[in-house]
């Protein structure tokens, strides 16, 4: 287990008090600005502190990877995430004079996944009659509202390991990494590529004649699924195709005339929306008890956790805080097979709770005030580790003054994105926040909160 900060801070200064006290040369340095012949201590002490489970309403879906499915865990509910999307027509984008239309499909594809990737499932996919330009980014939309749910437009049984794949690779250094990507195939009415057709061939285009007049003519679509809860995947990119047929006069080598296939290629790019939808089960989890709190995601299930700041405060008075160490503990789930459950979020955002309304939105990252980031889930100790938050604790001590009240912060599940700095072309450069939202992939942990164990501990000082 690795040493707790708060220890190695307290043995650091009462060390350099020892050295200090035991130089017959230097005992006085540092200590001369004081008056008379006061003496520095140190002091530890421990803040107990509240929680308990809530529900947030309204999630921020920022992604660029939506979720896809439906999992029932007996211990934290369940989770269905379903999404709606744009197509982005290219510039150039069309068919070749004199086409005809052989197929349409819609092709979702992911390379990771979680739950039972042998289970059957059931993906639906239904056509949007609204633009989603001016959408709320929320995942508490109801998705029958912008789609067609009187028929599919198609819909295709699955496992999560299906037989269907393709290879893609990435660099990392010197090596190349090959994976598999898993591509679930939905066949589409002829009618739709049809309808396709007949509006490029109207003059100038008609409405696919720019990206923004196709938005009008093609909403999008409605992913779920309609059968099975035991998988959900991670999805990659989205994608859309009109196959066809036209004929290329005298195209062959030969001067004559063939006949050639090609297909009008449309995917989910960032230009365009795209909103993930969640429904969740989670009455059981809001329900109050004395050993534990939950989070989930992407249901909006938080910790809320009450910094006693009237205490906090007397306990300071006149002294200066220099560590205020805060570790979070889990409680491991034995209840279920550790290869389909939920596992516990990455990280961990703590925000005061009238600091949210915006932070995602406002792509705010952590400012060590009124929000911190958690160290990555170590899985050894099941702890989530937010090392010093003196910062907040002094900054509202100074701030609230002589009349201190108890604080509220939420911790929520995020995504956090890490990216390199170097500092120089000598050293191997540092890591650096440079992304956070909402993590909509499905994760939850049972948080400890028993007597002793939630807790911040101060070491300060007095002159």
């Amino acid at each position: 287990m690795k040493p707790n900060p708060l220890y190695k801070a307290l043995f650091v200064t009462l060390l350099s008090l020892l050295t200090l006290s035991c130089n017959d040369t230097l005992d006085q340095v540092g200590f001369t600005i004081q008056p008379g012949m006061d003496d520095l201590t140190v002091g530890i002490d421990t803040m107990h502190l509240q929680a308990r489970t809530v529900q947030i309403d309204s999630i921020f879906a920022r992604t660029k990877y939506p979720v896809l499915g439906e999992y029932v865990d007996p211990l934290f509910g369940s989770v269905k995430s379903e999404y709606l999307g744009e197509f982005y027509l290219p510039e150039g984008a069309g068919f070749e004079p004199g086409s005809t239309i052989d197929s349409v499909r819609v092709v979702v594809s992911y390379a990771t996944m979680m739950g039972d990737s042998l289970a059957p499932m059931e993906l639906s996919v239904y056509a949007l009659n609204r633009s989603l330009k001016d959408v709320s980014r929320y995942t508490h939309i109801n998705p029958e509202a912008y789609a067609d749910m009187t028929a599919p437009l198609g819909k295709t049984a699955f496992t999560g390991k299906n037989k269907t794949y393709h290879t893609e690779s990435y660099s990392s250094g010197y090596s190349t990494q090959t994976y598999k990507v898993y591509d679930i195939s939905v066949k589409m009415p002829l009618s739709l590529g049809e309808r396709f057709l007949e509006e490029y061939n109207k003059p100038a285009h008609g409405m696919m004649s720019d990206a923004e007049r196709f938005r009008q003519f093609f909403p999008g679509l409605y992913f779920t699924t309609t059968f099975g809860n035991s998988t959900i995947l991670d999805v990659s990119f989205t994608s859309f195709f009109v196959h066809y047929r036209y004929t290329d006069e005298k195209g062959s080598s030969t001067g004559e005339d063939t006949v050639r296939t090609n297909a009008l290629r449309l995917f989910i790019t960032p230009e365009v929306t795209q909103l993930n939808t969640i429904r969740s089960n989670n009455e059981q989890l809001l329900e109050e008890n004395n050993s534990h709190t939950y989070v989930k995601s992407p249901s909006g299930v938080a910790t809320e956790i009450t910094f006693p700041f009237t205490g906090i405060h007397q306990e300071l008075k006149g002294k200066a805080l220099n560590l205020a160490n805060f570790t979070l503990y889990a409680l491991p789930d034995a209840m279920e097979d550790p290869m389909v459950k939920i596992s516990p979020p990455d990280y961990l955002l703590l925000v005061n709770r009238d600091s949210l309304k915006g932070f995602f939105e406002g792509r705010k990252l952590a400012d060590n005030i009124t929000s911190f980031i958690s160290d990555k889930f170590d899985a050894t100790t099941y702890s989530y580790d937010f090392n010093n938050i003196s910062a907040m604790i002094n900054h509202y001590n100074r701030e609230m003054g002589e009349d201190p009240y108890d604080l509220v912060y939420y911790l929520i599940p995020v995504d956090a994105t890490y990216t390199t700095v170097q500092q120089s072309y000598y050293s191997s450069g540092s890591q650096a926040l440079t992304d956070l939202h909402n993590q909509m992939r499905p994760t939850a942990a049972m948080l400890d909160k028993r007597e002793g164990n939630l807790k911040i501990e101060l070491i300060f000082s007095n002159y």
